[in-house]
Parts: structure tokens; C-alpha cells; sequence
């Protein structure tokens, strides 16, 4: 760099500017954490929704945080305020909330954040980019860049054209040595301008560096003056997001394998402005298997990226956590097993499991985790969740739950508990479908029989069963009367005695018990019939019966 009166120049483009690096050094002072604890943030910028993905890199960053007695942090990268969109940040929020995790600091709504190393929404913290842009003028590392649009497109043109390196670097960086006259002719014409980095690299040279899951590698240097503000002052994401991982002091920056490309750039601005390096974990693409071929998880294509599918459907948010830990470390599944009345969050979860390499998303694994976890929930939690859900996204049927709270509790009791519970629930959307028989205004009877069994046998089993049902007995009296009756009727009172030798009987107690679950359920997969007419009770019980009877009898 030819000499330059850097103190003149970094007036002239920031003489506004009394902030110091030296007194933002002293207003974010290092973090008084325990030693070894990690300081995460996840930084999504408001201009869609959370999508499956920022969940992943989130869980990542929560467990490193907390498992350390770390810091979790919350930080909205909203300089880009032409593509926000409304509402994205309270949606961001809640999403996290929603899938419990919450962090220690950062935005708490549109309008709230808490903690002391704010404000952690980056359009309100100009002050601070523009502090440290004016001392890499004044260290000789940046310099303003007049350069028309149209000129850099033909710059482009003329790269290509002799097949050389892109970017505004040596000869191409007409700009980088303007004398102090002319800049300061140009700033007062008002010409707009953009600030670029003085790159120290060179396309020849490597830059070593080491991630925490893809382990060492080398990469091309920045040899790019690349741009730290734009022409209306507002930083670039690269610059913002270095200055914000320094000032909020992180430790572990945790994102997708896409940003590797622009980790040089990165990389050379903290060591430029002398600041110690986050460390780097660049997690893989989740992938989707289609015809057989891997791909990334899309957003256009795909609508379970987005954390509003799960909600919509009515997925058990604790069940989507439990799979993403799957995904996150192979050993949590065995962890698990053994573990199973544990939170997730005593496992302890290691970057050193994390594969290099895309995890396959699995839909199938996750609805099967779906209902492990609904199955080890109580009845009281069940039904709070699902009228939670219905609220929002059925409230007739949000209405039906909450005329009778214990009525419904003891539906979706049934099988609930013990070694081996019933593993029928999967989605909060498939609550109605399941126990919608119980309530008449929802009954439609499907009395579709077993090609087994004929309408006259179904008659005749209902027509008669009034007489021997008594709803004061247990489920093993109930069962044994079922057997006895069977037998009068002709039936083998076991299918294994009817399986033995068949010519004797019409069938064996399990049409029986078909018939009769048909009858008081209207259909032939229900939760155990026994259960279903304790919960019906006597009067409704025998309506069913006899409407069904007569069904039959036409």
C-alpha cells in the first residue's frame, strides 16, 4: 500500500464515529464462564421460516452450551430488510421454544431480548460495525471501493474472457490505491461507495485450519478485497457475523458444510483484526432417499423440512428431538435403551460421534419414535398434548376433549402402561381418527365382517349376547363368559382347540369377540373390546348391540 494518512481517511468515511475497539472490548468483557464452557448461538435471519435443518444445527449448539455450563444465545441476522418477513422472528422464536430449546440469552420476542452482550438483532448494532470497520482504516486494512455495479459486471466479463481468477483483487482492485485527494473528491460529490477488506492472501497460498467434524483440511487463502459494509452502511454477513462471534464472545460456531467455502474470508478477518478464532463445526446436509438416490433435504420439494409440518401434524415435539438425537450421535439409540426413563439431555452427546458425512432422514424411523414416545406418556400428558394441538388445528374436536376431561383420559388409557403398552398413537392428527367412535356425534360404524364370518352368525351372536353380558365383571370374568357363550353357540371356546379340529364348530371365540367389537365400535381394529364397553358403559353398550343387530338382521 502506497502511504495513505489513514487517520484523515477514517475521518472522512467515519468521523461520526466516537466508539473505540478498545471500549467495545471493555463493554463486552471475556465471559466469567468455568473453564471448558462453550459459548453457542444459533443466528437465523428472518426471512422464512425454521426449518429442520436450523433445528439440527440448534440442538448441536444447546447441548454444547449447556453440557458445559455454557452459554446458548440467540442472535437474529436481520441486515437484509428488503427479503424480511413478517413475523419470521416471533415464528423463530416460538419454533425453539416449542421443541424445548430455549436459550440463556438473545431475542426473546420482536421486541424484548435479555443478556449483557446485546443487542443480538444486528440492525441495531451499527454503532459496532461501523467502530471496527473505522479501525481497519485506520490500521491501513480497508479502504472505500467507488466501483459502479456496471463497472464490476464488465470487470466479470473481462475475467472470464481471459481465464483468470474472479474477484476485485491485485490489478483488478482499481480502487484499492486511490489517492486521499481523490477519494476525498469523490466523497464530496457524494459518489456511493462500498468499504472492502485489504486482503493479505494470495490464491497461491493455503490457509490450515481444523473442524471439529470434518477434522484438519486445508484451504485456498482469501486473495479477495472482499466487502465489509455496503454502500448504505449496512455490513455484509461475513463481517457482521465475525464482529458479532468476537463481541458476544463465541466459542464454537456451528453451521452447514456450504459456508466452508467463505471460511478463508473468515478466517483472515479475525486474524487481520487480531482476534482469537472461533472453533468451526460444519455439519453435513440431512439427506432424503428418493428412487434410490440420495439428495438434499429441499425446501420446495420437501414439506417436512419445515418445523411448521411437524406441528401442523401434530408430531410429538420430545419424539422429533429424540430422532434428531439419533441422527446427531449413532451410540444415543443404545444410550436409550438403556436408559429409558432418562431426558435426552443426560446423554452425553459428543462432536467426535458425529458422522462427516449426510445424515439420511428417515420418516418411517421417526413415526416408529413417534410412538414409542407416546406410548411411554401418561394418559394426563396425552390428552394435554393433543388438546394443545387441537386448539390450534381442530377445535371441534379441542371442544369434545374438554366437555369431559376424564372421559377422554380414560380412552386413551387403555393399554397404557405397564411392560408392554399399546403403541397405536403416533400423531397428535390421528388422536380423532382413533377414538372417535366413543363419542356418538363421531360415530360412523363400519360393520364390514371377516369373509370368516356371515351377517346370520353376527345376528344370532348379538342377538343373544344381552343376556350373558354383565358389565360388573372383570376382564377375566368378561372373557370367560365370552368363552362359555362361544361354546353354546357352537363356537371353539380357543383357536387353538378350532385350529386342532374345525369340522365340529361354526368358528371360535375370536369371531365371536370380532362381532362384538365391530358392534360396539364399528370397526375391526379397536383398542380391546372388554375396555371399550367399560368406557361406553352398560346402556351404550347395548344400543351399539342392538343397532348393529339389527344391521345384520336386514
Amino acid at each position: 500500500m502506497k502511504h495513505m494518512d489513514t487517520q484523515k481517511l477514517a475521518q472522512l468515511l467515519f468521523g461520526s464515529i466516537t466508539t473505540t475497539v478498545e471500549q467495545l472490548e471493555q463493554r463486552y468483557p471475556p465471559r466469567p464462564l468455568p473453564e471448558g464452557a462453550k459459548v453457542t448461538r444459533i443466528a437465523p435471519s428472518p426471512t422464512g421460516f425454521i426449518h429442520l435443518g436450523n433445528l439440527y444445527g440448534a440442538l448441536i449448539d444447546e447441548r454444547l452450551a449447556h453440557q458445559s455450563d455454557g452459554i446458548f444465545y440467540l442472535r437474529i441476522e436481520d441486515t437484509d430488510q428488503k427479503r424480511q418477513v413478517e413475523g419470521a422472528v416471533e415464528l423463530a422464536v416460538q419454533s425453539l421454544q416449542k421443541f424445548g430449546l430455549h436459550a440463556d440469552e438473545g431475542v426473546v420476542s420482536e421486541t424484548e431480548q435479555k443478556g449483557d452482550y446485546g443487542p443480538y438483532r444486528q440492525r441495531q448494532r451499527a454503532e459496532i460495525y461501523q467502530a471496527v470497520a473505522k479501525q481497519l482504516v485506520l490500521q491501513g486494512k480497508a479502504y472505500p471501493c467507488f466501483c459502479t455495479e456496471q463497472q464490476l459486471a464488465d470487470m466479470h466479463e473481462q475475467q472470464q474472457q481471459q481465464n483468470v481468477l474472479p474477484g476485485y483483487y491485485g490489478q483488478w482492485a482499481v480502487c484499492r490505491d486511490m489517492p486521499l485527494e481523490q477519494i476525498e473528491q469523490r466523497l464530496k460529490r457524494g459518489d456511493p461507495y462500498i468499504l472492502r477488506l485489504r486482503s493479505t492472501g494470495s490464491a497461491d497460498q493455503k490457509v490450515r485450519h481444523t473442524d471439529l467434524i470434518k477434522g484438519p483440511m486445508e484451504l485456498p487463502e482469501n486473495y479477495n478485497d472482499i466487502v465489509l459494509l455496503k454502500s448504505d452502511g449496512i455490513p455484509t454477513y461475513h463481517f457482521a457475523h465475525v464482529v458479532d462471534d468476537h463481541f458476544m464472545r463465541t466459542t464454537h460456531v456451528v453451521r452447514g458444510e456450504e459456508w466452508l467455502s467463505t471460511l478463508p474470508w473468515h478466517l483472515q478477518m479475525f486474524d487481520m483484526l487480531g482476534w482469537k478464532r472461533p472453533k468451526y463445526i460444519h455439519t453435513a446436509h440431512l439427506l432424503k432417499s428418493e428412487n434410490g438416490v440420495k439428495r438434499k433435504l429441499s425446501k420446495r420439494k420437501d414439506p417436512e423440512l419445515g418445523l411448521q409440518y411437524y406441528q401442523q401434524q401434530g408430531f410429538p415435539t420430545k419424539a422429533v428431538v429424540e430422532y434428531l438425537m439419533t441422527l446427531l450421535n449413532s451410540n444415543y439409540e443404545d444410550w436409550r435403551r438403556a436408559n429409558p426413563d432418562q431426558e435426552y439431555t443426560a446423554f452425553p452427546f459428543s462432536i467426535k460421534k458425529m458422522s462427516p458425512s449426510g445424515a439420511l432422514f428417515d420418516m418411517d424411523k421417526l413415526r416408529d419414535i413417534n410412538k414409542n414416545t407416546v406410548a411411554a406418556m401418561s394418559a394426563a400428558e396425552v390428552y394435554e398434548e393433543v388438546l394443545s394441538w387441537a386448539q390450534q388445528y381442530n377445535p371441534s374436536f379441542a371442544q369434545l376433549l374438554q366437555r369431559d376431561p376424564d372421559y377422554a383420559q380414560a380412552i386413551l388409557s387403555i393399554g397404557r402402561g405397564g411392560k408392554k403398552p399399546r403403541k397405536d398413537l403416533c400423531l397428535w392428527s390421528e388422536v380423532q381418527a382413533y377414538m372417535d367412535f366413543f363419542y356418538d356425534e363421531l360415530f360412523e360404524p363400519d360393520y364390514t365382517l371377516p369373509d370368516t364370518i356371515s351377517a346370520q352368525q353376527a345376528q344370532q351372536i348379538l342377538q343373544q349376547y344381552p343376556a350373558v353380558y354383565n358389565a360388573e365383571q372383570t376382564a377375566e370374568q368378561w372373557f370367560a363368559t365370552l368363552c362359555d357363550f362361544a361354546a353354546q353357540l357352537g363356537y371353539a371356546p380357543s383357536t387353538k382347540e378350532y385350529k386342532q379340529n374345525p369340522a365340529p364348530y361354526q368358528g371360535h371365540v375370536g369371531d365371536v369377540a370380532m362381532v362384538l367389537r365391530i358392534a360396539v365400535s364399528g370397526r375391526m381394529q379397536s383398542p380391546d373390546t372388554y375396555s371399550v364397553m367399560q368406557i361406553l358403559g352398560p346402556q351404550r353398550t347395548l344400543d351399539r348391540i342392538r343397532r348393529a343387530q339389527q344391521h345384520y338382521s336386514k
